[in-house]
């Protein structure tokens, strides 16, 4: 799947919510929301994987859907949970990948540990370290109803001046930032927004 994504333009975004490893069968359970251009293409690319038991698709609209996936568990990614083992450290999900496939996660634990961790990785695991500091998911209250992608589309349409008074970007320069197609940044933005506002009525209507 990481070739399906560097080479062909049908992923926009993907991220594994949340997992669940079977070491003594050598197997996996995996859960992806996942945004395409083609949810056709992605399901059939998923079918060609060799190391993929079975699948089940939930598809939320046209371009994005969650993917419930049992697969048996691969020499890289043994590679990678061995750098984790009598440490501690934990992996705060989701796990995303960008389109390049590259996965992109955040670590919580020791210093030293952290240190260890990244010093123990094989060789062809190339690590960039993004951020150091301490865990703070910014605004986790106000947003805790919120999804990852939701707070992340929100966020950038903050910031690039979508919400301003005037709008100073449209829809197509957020989607454009997101790197996403229109209708799925539109889809996501309005579901953000439903649940920010149903929230806050909520509150009201019921009191702290």
């Amino acid at each position: 799947m990481q070739q399906f994504i560097r080479e062909k333009n049908v992923v926009q975004y993907e991220e594994v919510v949340t997992w669940n490893v079977q070491p003594t069968t050598s197997l996996e359970y995996e859960l992806f929301y996942v945004e395409v251009t083609d949810v056709d293409r992605y399901v059939a690319a998923i079918e060609r994987v060799d190391s993929t038991r079975w699948h089940r698709i939930a598809q939320i609209d046209d371009s994005s859907l969650y993917v419930f996936v049992c697969q048996e568990t691969r020499e890289e990614e043994v590679l990678l949970r061995r750098a984790f083992a009598r440490l501690e450290v934990v992996v705060v999900p989701p796990i995303v990948y960008d389109q390049e496939a590259a996965m992109e996660m955040t670590l919580i634990g020791d210093a030293e540990d952290l240190s260890t961790l990244v010093d123990s990785l094989p060789g062809q695991i190339d690590v960039t370290i993004e951020k150091v500091g301490e865990y703070d998911r910014p605004n986790a209250r106000a947003t805790s109803a919120l999804t990852d992608r939701q707070f992340e589309v929100l966020r950038t349409a903050i910031d690039i001046g979508y919400f301003a008074v005037p709008r100073k970007a449209s829809l197509a320069d957020l989607a454009t930032e997101l790197g996403c197609a229109e209708s799925t940044v539109s889809v996501v933005l309005r579901k953000a927004e439903a649940t920010i506002v149903t929230r806050v009525i909520e509150r009201e209507r019921n009191g702290p």
